[in-house]
This record gives structure tokens, sequence and C-alpha cells, in this order.
């Protein structure tokens, strides 16, 4: 019955144009394909960055996080209250009637009650030197992946005609580049998600879990369908502006503000315009609507460019959010 249910689901019709299936993408006469077993070389890639991670936060990150000047502030400690430390855990924040109910249980006013809360949330902050480190590890890591794509990329034609990465299809060989940059690119979004528990958990910490696991997806996905080449040009549209992002808020956490803010607002230009025009309309346009003029629509179609739509959808929220973050960096905002 399973292996009934499993020949269901993998049925050429549901991945595939009519007339091509999985026997296109079988290696033979010295052409190679990608082959489902070659995902489980991620789990080790995504743990020698864990561990690689580590070496480097410790040995570059702390080091140049001195050099510009990256400071903690000191945090006042509180006093052990085991009644409050209780209620601390079930809700950090008070409200009124908690803290008449605290103050009377402890024997404190209500002012010391709301002190004593008021520090114990700032024990729990990340420090910025946290923050440094995680940023400085993400900013080499997308520098030298954006780099990576490009020297990946910029000798195929379909770098520069996009239509191009339908020629064929799916009787695509794969290249020794394309496979490197592939399990890497995915080994390392699988390391992030090993590390969300200890990572610092920021405002758009769900959104950054569903874009994750959608890139992921994505990724996994077009490697077995062999939608490689397309894969590869939404990979390096995304490391575009990744690391300018990053570096800027290292310059953040130093108190480079100027510096910080240069580069902020080049990283808003750049995610628009990588983001919200050549993705939606160059590339997304290219496995959506171009392919319709190739082939009948399949499932496998309509499941890669929903995938495609969520990262879309996640683009759009995170650029309302960058946009107002520009504008009070304009003259005359504080």
């Amino acid at each position: 019955m399973l292996s009934r249910l499993y020949e269901q689901i993998w049925a050429d019709w549901i991945w595939f144009p009519e007339g091509l299936g999985w026997a296109d993408l079988k290696s033979h006469d010295g052409l190679v394909y990608p082959k489902t077993s070659d995902l489980w070389a991620t789990i080790p890639i995504a743990l020698c960055f864990l561990v690689i991670r580590q070496i480097f936060e410790r040995t570059v990150a702390l080091p140049l996080a001195s050099l510009l000047g990256v400071k903690d502030q000191r945090r006042l400690h509180v006093t052990p209250n085991p009644t409050l430390e209780f209620h601390f855990n079930t809700s950090k924040h008070l409200t009124q009637i908690s803290t008449a109910v605290l103050s009377k249980q402890t024997g404190w006013t209500a002012q010391q009650v709301q002190r004593w809360f008021r520090r114990r949330r700032n024990q729990e902050r990340p420090s910025k030197l946290k923050k440094f480190q995680e940023a400085s590890w993400r900013f080499t890591f997308y520098l030298l992946a954006f780099f990576a794509g490009l020297a990946v990329l910029a000798d195929k034609p379909w770098f520069y005609d996009m239509k191009q990465m339908w020629d064929g299809f799916p009787k695509m060989p794969l290249l020794p580049s394309q496979y490197w940059y592939y399990m890497i690119e995915l080994g390392f979004y699988v390391s992030l998600v090993f590390s969300v528990a200890s990572d610092i958990k920021r405002k758009d910490f769900k959104e950054q879990i569903v874009h994750h696991v959608a890139t992921i997806s994505l990724i996994s996905f077009s490697w077995l369908v062999n939608y490689i080449r397309a894969g590869t040009l939404i990979m390096l549209v995304h490391d575009t502006s990744d690391y300018l992002m990053e570096s800027a808020k290292m310059f953040n956490y130093a108190g480079w503000r100027r510096t910080c803010n240069c580069i902020f607002t080049l990283f808003a230009a750049v995610f628009i315009v990588t983001r919200l025009v050549i993705l939606p309309f160059w590339i997304i346009h290219t496995t959506w609507v171009y392919p319709l003029t190739l082939y009948r629509p399949f499932l496998g179609f309509y499941f890669f460019n929903g995938l495609l739509l969520v990262l879309q959808a996640l683009h759009v929220f995170w650029a309302a959010l960058i946009l107002r973050m520009v504008v009070k960096f304009l003259p005359g905002n504080v």
C-alpha cells in the first residue's frame, strides 16, 4: 500500500510536463543529473557550518567587534525574588492588577515591583556583541555566496536570456559548479534552522521561519525536478542584497550611525530592485508565464511557483518595513 502511494505521489504527470518524467533524469554516457540522494549531503554540510560559525565568531567576529568599538551597556542585575521570578516566567509584562497582587505578596511598593520587572527584562535582552557576531557571520557567508553565484552564472547563457533556462528541460546535465553552489546554499539554510533555538529572536521571527522553510523547500524541489537553472538565478538574487543588510547591522551595533544609514539606504535600493522588480517581473515571469507557451500546466509547475509567491509575499512585507526605516533616515527625522 505504501509503495503504491509512493508511486502515485511521484508520478511523472504530477511533476513534469506531458511526455517527460523521472526516467529523463537518469545519468548516462557521462552526463550527470541531480538525484534525490544528493540532498543528504546538506546535513553534514549544515553541521560543518555550525562548527565553522562557532570558530568564526570567536576568532574573527570578536576581534572585529573590538576593532569597531562594539560595547555592551552595563546592566543592573535584579535582587533574587522567587515570587517575582515565578510570575516573570509566566508573563514578562505587568498589568495593573498583577502589580498590586505582587506588591502585597512581596511587601514591595508598586514602583519597586515594576523596576524589578524592567531590569529583569533587560537581563533577557541579547547583548550587542552577540548581535554583532551573528550579523558578521551572515555577512561573510552572503558576501562569499554572492560572488560564488556570479562565478557560477557569469558565463551561462540563461543568465542573460532567462528563457534559456527551459532549453532542453528536464534533460539538462548537472555541472560541478551548480552542484556545489546548491549544496552549500541549502546546507547554510539548514544550519539556520538548526541554530534557530540559540539565535536571537527578532520581531520578524515567525516570518523568518516561514522564509527558511519556503527557501529550503524551493531549493530542494528545484533540485529534484532539475529546475536548477532557475534555482541558481533565484539564489543569486537573494544574496545580492543580504550582505548589505548584515553589514548595516554591524555598523549599527558599532555605533557608526552615518555609515549604517548610508549602507542601509543602499541595501533598500538593491532590495527593491532585486526582490520587487527582477524577481517577479523577470524570473517569476519566466517560470510562470513563459513555460505555458511550451508546455501544458502541471502540478509541479504550480507547486514551484506557489513557493516563489510565498517568498514574494514576504519580500513585500519586508519592503514595507524597510521603506519605513529609510523614511526615518531622511533629514528632519530623528
